[in-house]
């Protein structure tokens, strides 16, 4: 398999994973959003570790960028999602 086949077939999993992902989170009902939320915040715990793991190692300058980038993304979802489940969590205090 050379590396065009490589990438067409990254994109095909790519596009699968978004539809999917929009199909199983439109079908979840209210009372459910905010335990999907703190799972899906530790999910992005877990990128945002292999991020850091992937940045770290130095191995050479393209690793090092795209972990770096890996990184700044999976803060900004970590950062965001405590936001946003923070914010629904206070829609249930009196």
């Amino acid at each position: 398999m050379d590396q065009i086949e490589l990438y067409i077939l990254l994109l095909y999993v790519f596009a699968f994973a978004i539809f999917a992902g929009y199909q199983v989170i439109s079908k979840v009902p209210q009372l459910l959003h905010t335990p999907l939320m703190a799972f899906t915040n530790a999910i992005s715990g877990i990128s945002l570790v292999a991020s850091l793991i992937i940045a770290g190692e130095g191995k050479n300058l393209t690793s090092s960028i795209l972990g770096a980038i890996a990184v700044t993304a999976a803060m900004i979802n970590v950062v965001g999602g405590f936001l946003i489940t923070d914010r629904m969590l206070r829609m249930f205090h009196k």
